[in-house]
């Protein structure tokens, strides 16, 4: 394989197709010299001339080439020629400028200047809306003449509509900010000459090695992996997050040129480091640096990387027309098209090319552990201090479990590359030791590791002692998480555990999610392990209290470990997850109970949050049903553990206190259910509202005490209403009933953290069209509703409470509180029947959301409830679809009981609790048909899809 030094390895493979218009540099003079004898002299006249000439010919060359982008198989040669093609335009605007503008024909030692590419433009890379990073190069101070110069350049650049970077230095300016600056040095680091003075580049070229580079190789590699630290730290420190910084995010472009820019530097302090013989010169580009530095296969992993990496970003830029490096939903369809990903074994095309991409970032990550573990080896790249204090002797260590493993540099490395040929379950132990001693993986490991992946086969899959040391690291480990993860990035887990494997990198295309599938998992084990060491005791009371008292904690990791292997199945993600559960386990050894547990789990991940969130957690025969599904206290505990962790690893933000608050309330009326014996549905259903009966009327005592007012209010309202609220929020909502009994509707607001939204309570006397009002008026001001809760006491006075958020996802009136008295004060009139017309929202989609396609759905529910029909609806989230949804249901003239809000990222997912108005009795199937055709009316309105919408793919159900 060519080298990285070896630019012609890299250069475009043109076609006649993809460049039908080239820059011809000798031309382009000759116009613009025709320009100049056909101008007034007058230079505005001569820039309005030589822009309009530039840019017809930028315009042409940049269109010719970007036209014909997904075409073509490489995205580095596009780049390059895309440089390439700016590069013609710079030379002649500045030949037309010194020629024929500001000519000096014998030029002054102050007039002296050279014109210089830094930065990526420096490195002959340019995306198609990135900047044009040019230093001028000053021999003196600046003149009128240099400034006349540099002005009229940058003012031309400007007027054919390029983004340019720039400076005005001396040499000795430029040396001074690069010592003080390691961002400036990382761009001269890239410098290329492009026109002009050629005894200042020389200069600075001498300088920069002389006094710069020479000296600091120990102190730009520091400060360029903190950089990369801090940069990771901003865009999300998983590599694994759904919508990627291409550009800046872990895995990606940055982390590359990182190593390159590295490598350079080290090479150039010193002497080359020569880690692997090669007859190739060194190339003073870098290239050549870094191809010193890199095996065979970790050369063409760097290239095909950087190539795939390129080839996106300039798609990316294309797609949204401007300099975007984050690869979001609205975008990504489109990207995946245009990269020719198509819909193939029931894997979307938008996923298939997420998945590539995922993978990509993921061999970036083994190459920048490679790398600076060979920096580390040649003292240039600082130990971290657990691996200084081990080299120094200071810290003692635990003997190696494996003859075969040894310690290197502070990390965990094999005596020779054949040690797992000889014991395969030393990869294992490795993993094990790693763990157990907080140690990292030495390269030499993890390469020995992919290398002898074949050697996981399936004798090996079900042997009994390498299913003891995995089952340590995952259910006994110290830091499952990561552990977990190291296996991953050598692909070992997903080789050992196959059911794991199909899920490496797999997206799910909604905005729900935050991570890739195995990501979500590995971190939801780890959130269980972190439990289990009590770590969460306010956030997670219930589950930290239920851990240490489980029968078997090890079916409860691999159900966790496994719960979503089914996702993308023919058979649903339930089904298949059940299956793929049973065969993972029947190999590890499980005894029969311990595989029916994990598959049941698996099977019912979700129905705990299910029932919790849409479902009314206080009325018995709800309760009685889940029990049924249940059936024993041991996998109602389990359940609610692996629930809270899933839905905590699905990214942050999705947790909240009152999702929480559901929980536990199902958790103790399924137990009470149970403690009611199993010998029908009905004995339960007795139970559990004798046992809901007794905890309300003690709650009534609490609460009332001797004050009879608080008390008669008590007894009026439901029971549900006394089981959803802390006891200081159950005075407040009894103050204000009290303010509003016989008298005007009132609305308090105030911004309850542990929902991160506004809550809204609404008192007044109960009405048909209530709910709906006050919803259409959540919608007038802006409003999103993310939560509600409907009570309606004996009285007929009604109880309503809004969880509310801003379009920003945070608490409506947090930046401003006078929105929520703005707020309160529409509410009241709403109450009253005072309700603003709709406001009319744009009925295009925009933004992210409108990449997917999103189809509706209407369920009724008559099971759950003896006396109520449960209406459950689900499309689209869009301002005003709550009150559209709660219009129609009063149109049809029925009384909404309870009501449960929830969002799956652009999918809203509502449940009503509803009778006729008039008969108050269930739905009959007449009633069903005309209000499922009136929903799907306002879930799926006609709006018309502008000519720049995205191209849409179908929204992911998974979750």
């Amino acid at each position: 394989m060519p080298p990285l030094g070896d630019t012609a390895a890299l250069q475009p493979k043109t076609s006649p197709a993809l460049l039908t218009h080239s820059i011809d540099g000798a031309a382009l003079r000759a116009k613009l010299t025709q320009a100049y004898e056909d101008s007034t002299g007058d230079v505005a006249d001569l820039r309005r001339k030589a822009v309009a000439i530039l840019k017809r010919e930028w315009d042409m060359a940049r269109e010719s080439l970007l036209s014909h982008v997904e075409e073509h198989r490489g995205g580095l040669s596009t780049a390059r020629a895309l440089s390439k093609q700016a590069d013609e335009i710079v030379h002649a605007l500045w030949d037309f400028t010194l020629t024929h503008v500001y000519r000096a024909r014998n030029p002054t030692e102050g007039e002296r200047l050279a014109l210089i590419a830094v930065g990526g433009y420096g490195r002959g890379e340019l995306a198609p809306y990135s900047d044009l990073d040019l230093l001028f190069l000053r021999a003196w101070k600046e003149t009128p003449h240099s400034e006349s110069v540099i002005e009229f350049i940058l003012y031309s650049l400007w007027d054919l509509g390029l983004k340019v970077g720039h400076a005005s230095r001396t040499v000795e300016e430029t040396i001074r900010i690069a010592r003080e600056d390691h961002t400036v040095m990382t761009a001269l680091l890239e410098y290329r000459p492009l026109a002009g003075d050629t005894v200042l580049v020389q200069s600075l070229k001498e300088k920069l090695n002389l006094d710069v580079i020479r000296h600091g190789a120990y102190d730009f590699v520091t400060a360029k992996l903190e950089e990369r630290d801090f940069r990771h730290a901003k865009s999300g420190t998983s590599r694994y997050v759904v919508e990627p910084n291409l550009k800046e995010g872990k895995g990606g472009l940055r982390d590359l040129h990182t190593l390159f820019w590295i490598a350079k530097y080290v090479s150039a302090s010193g002497p080359a480091p020569v880690l692997r013989e090669s007859p190739r010169p060194q190339n003073p580009n870098g290239w050549g640096a870094l191809d010193a530095m890199l095996t065979e296969k970790e050369r063409l992993a760097f290239v095909q990387a950087f190539d795939f990496l390129w080839k996106v970003r300039i798609l990316l830029h294309v797609t949204a027309g401007r300099a975007e490096e984050r690869l979001s939903f609205d975008l990504q369809p489109e990207i995946a098209r245009l990269m020719g990903y198509v819909d193939a074994d029931g894997e979307p095309a938008v996923e298939r090319f997420m998945r590539r991409y995922f993978l990509v970032a993921k061999e970036v990550g083994a190459l920048t552990r490679i790398f600076c573990t060979k920096l580390e080896a040649q003292k240039t790249k600082p130990l971290t201090r657990l691996s200084h204090m081990i080299q120094s002797g200071i810290m003692s260590l635990t003997k190696p479990e494996h003859p075969g493993i040894v310690i290197d540099s502070g990390r965990l490395s094999v005596q020779n590359p054949d040690v797992f040929k000889k014991s395969p379950i030393a990869m294992f132990i490795l993993f094990r030791m790693a763990d157990r001693m907080e140690l990292d993986l030495h390269p030499d490991a993890f390469t020995a590791i992919t290398r002898n992946l074949k050697l996981i086969n399936a004798a090996l899959r079900r042997d009994k002692k390498v299913a003891e040391v995995f089952l340590d690291i995952l259910v006994r480990g110290k830091n499952p998480y990561r552990t977990l993860s190291l296996m991953t990035e050598t692909g070992l887990l997903g080789r050992y555990i196959p059911e794991f494997g199909q899920i490496v990198a797999q997206t799910q295309f909604n905005m729900y999610h935050t991570y890739t599938v195995d990501e979500h998992t590995l971190r939801a084990v780890g959130l269980i392990r972190e439990i289990e060491l009590g770590q969460h005791p306010e956030e997670h009371p219930l589950a930290t209290a239920l851990i240490p008292n489980l029968a078997n904690k090890e079916t409860l990791y691999l159900a966790m470990l496994l719960h979503d292997t089914g996702k993308g199945g023919e058979l649903g993600q339930e089904i298949e997850g059940e299956i793929a559960a049973r065969r993972a386990c029947a190999r590890l050894g499980l005894e029969d109970w311990q595989i029916d547990q994990v598959a049941w789990l698996v099977r019912h991940h979700l129905v705990l949050s299910d029932y919790a969130q849409k479902r009314d957690v206080s009325d018995p025969e709800t309760v009685a049903s889940f029990a049924r599904i249940v059936e024993t206290p041991e996998r109602l505990r389990q359940l609610l553990i692996l629930t809270v962790a899933d839905i905590r690893a699905v990214g942050p933000g999705v947790w909240n206190g009152w999702k929480g608050q559901l929980m536990r309330e199902l958790l103790a009326a399924t137990e009470s259910a149970f403690r009611g014996g199993r010998n029908s549905e009905g004995d339960a259903v007795t139970h559990v509202r004798e046992d809901l009966h007794a905890r309300a009327n003690a709650l009534r005592e609490q609460l009332g005490g001797n004050n009879r007012d608080m008390r008669a209010w008590l007894e009026t309202m439901e029971e549900s209403y006394l089981f959803s609220f802390t006891p200081d929020e159950i005075r407040q909502h009894a103050q204000q009933a009290w303010s509003t009994f016989e008298s005007e509707p009132s609305a308090r607001a105030h911004i309850d953290t542990a929902r991160n939204a506004a809550a809204f309570c609404i008192s007044g006397a109960d009405r048909p069209g209530l709910f709906a009002d006050l919803a259409r008026c959540f919608t007038n001001m802006g409003a999103n509703v993310v939560g509600a809760q409907v009570f309606t006491s004996t009285t007929k006075q009604a109880l309503d409470i809004f969880y509310v958020q801003d379009a920003q996802g945070k608490p409506f009136g947090y930046d401003d509180p006078s929105r929520l008295r703005q707020l309160e004060q529409s509410l009241e009139k709403a109450a009253l029947g005072e309700v603003a017309p709709p406001v009319v929202h744009k009925s295009t989609l925009a933004g992210r959301a409108a990449a997917f396609a999103i189809a509706p759905t209407v369920v009724f529910d008559d099971d759950s409830n003896a006396h109520m029909t449960i209406i459950e609806v689900s499309g689209r989230d869009r301002p005003g679809l709550l009150a559209d949804v709660a219009s129609v249901i009063n149109k049809a003239r029925l009384d909404i009981a309870s009501a449960h809000i929830d969002c799956y990222g652009e999918r809203a997912v509502d449940a009503f609790y509803v009778v006729d108005h008039f008969t108050r009795e269930r739905l009959n199937k007449g009633q069903k048909d005309k209000i499922r055709r009136a929903l799907s009316d306002v879930l799926d309105p006609p709006a018309p899809r502008p000519k720049s919408a995205p191209t849409r793919a179908k929204a992911s159900l998974a979750r």
